[in-house]
């Protein structure tokens, strides 16, 4: 292929250009970008320029094995030609393995300027080109945590929330489906039989209305509840109680939905084109239905992964035998959680500092954190998430203001977020322990 046309290929935010790189590809390699990976494009003074890839990334045999220099046998390198179609630069990258220092290997000579400015726990996305490019085997593209490109990324995958690194079949992108195939044939064959039986109208009406938030919520804990072989996750006697609500949130329940989505959108999609003499015609003439069927199903997604969460906090919450009332109206604002109660928060300066909190709970924070309310009600502020793409700037923002952030005991100490040396982050083991037992033990219901 000419360079001349690579460059249809290169789009800093399409998805198809994604999918045409990954199509190419014999076998991909994703990775959850650490502040290591990143930073020194941010910094000048730094030496570094390149990518940690792991042992076991290394030890696949995705990328060339290395050589042992003869002078310097402490190093070994492979050469490592890429392109980049983000910024159509084709680079002399390379890995190099320094035995004395480590397991992992470092990818180097790689462009700088899309590795700048990136928030925490974005992607570097990669493959192993069928046919080299211009003497190129490796592509590799950038995608910012906060991006769409990286929403459609984790969906397609259904990424789980512990994932960071691993190699990937291809197909497993371009065909990612929501159901297993037991399942998708078990709802073509009940579709089918609606169709010649017509009862879909009949179908459809079942299936119109997903459970209540609560309901999929109370599903994800009993499924979780039942792999772990417990009944319940007590906030004082759990580790890591905040992992916990996020494996729960993020993955358990996004499984559960999405089984229940599948089946009304299906069968309302169907009805849509059935309607029609000609698969053209459904397409052409109800575009518009179709187009509302979909936005839909995106807005269901966002408005469910926000109060679901607040289910599963109050769970927590209710586990840990604590005093605490949802949705109170505070002077015009709304906060999740008041610990004990509303009156309590409202007695102010009459009471003392320690005898009262709020507590919201946002599954992304971006820039919605601003929305907690800034009056003063003589209490701490606290913020519950497991968003682990928040900035340095956006938390020195909330110590400015005086909010606490509660985050996942694994996400206070990863590396691919920045929550470790912030005084104003906390795990939610620390918050149950220490904020809560050891210094508001009046908001705990009497043993």
């Amino acid at each position: 292929m000419g360079e001349h046309m690579l460059f249809d290929f290169i789009d800093n935010s399409d998805w198809d250009a994604v999918e045409k790189w990954v199509a190419r590809s014999s076998r991909l390699f994703l990775k959850k970008l650490s502040r290591n990976d990143t930073s020194w494009a941010d910094d000048k003074d730094k030496h570094q320029a390149g990518v940690y890839i792991p042992r076991r990334i290394r030890e696949s045999a995705f990328f060339p094995p290395l050589q042992q220099r003869e002078d310097k046998p402490h190093i070994f390198q492979a050469s490592c030609p890429t392109f980049w179609p983000q910024t159509g630069e084709f680079r002399k990258s390379g890995m190099r393995h320094y035995s004395n220092k480590g397991p992992e290997t470092h990818l180097t000579v790689i462009p700088h300027d899309i590795f700048k400015g990136l928030n925490p726990a974005s992607w570097l996305l990669g493959g192993h080109l069928k046919e080299p490019v211009s003497g190129a085997w490796y592509w590799f593209m950038v995608i910012d945590s906060t991006s769409q490109d990286a929403e459609i990324l984790e969906t397609a995958l259904n990424i789980n929330a512990d994932f960071h690194y691993d190699i990937i079949d291809p197909s497993a992108l371009l065909e990612s489906r929501t159901l297993d195939k037991d399942a998708s044939a078990e709802l073509i064959d009940q579709i089918d039989r609606a169709i010649r039986t017509g009862t879909l109208n009949e179908l459809l009406e079942s299936v119109a209305r997903l459970p209540p938030p609560a309901v999929i919520a109370e599903e994800a804990r009993t499924a979780y509840f039942r792999a772990h072989g417990i009944s319940t996750i007590n906030p004082f006697a759990t580790d890591a109680p905040g992992d916990a609500v996020m494996l729960i949130s993020r993955d358990y329940e996004y499984q559960i939905f999405k089984r229940y989505e599948l089946r009304r959108r299906a069968v309302e999609v169907i009805s849509a084109l059935i309607r029609q003499q000609s698969l053209t015609a459904a397409v052409v003439h109800g575009f518009a239905e179709l187009d509302s069927i979909f936005l839909s199903a995106s807005q269901q997604r966002k408005t469910r992964a926000g109060r679901s969460f607040e289910y599963h906090l109050a769970a927590l919450l209710q586990a840990g035998n604590i005093r605490f009332e949802e949705q109170a109206v505070l002077g015009g604002r709304r906060p999740d959680f008041v610990l004990p109660d509303k009156r309590t928060i409202q007695a102010g300066a009459k009471r003392g500092y320690l005898e009262a909190a709020i507590l919201s709970a946002k599954t992304t924070l971006r820039e919605r954190w601003k929305q907690i309310t800034h009056e003063r009600f003589n209490c701490a502020i606290f913020l519950a998430t497991v968003d682990d793409r928040v900035s340095s700037q956006a938390l020195g923002e909330m110590q400015a203001a005086d909010i606490a952030l509660v985050v996942p005991e694994s996400l206070k100490s990863s590396d691919e977020a920045v929550y470790y040396n912030h005084e104003n982050v906390i795990s939610f083991r620390d918050f149950f322990r220490f904020e809560i037992s050891a210094k508001r033990p009046n908001v705990l219901r009497p043993a």
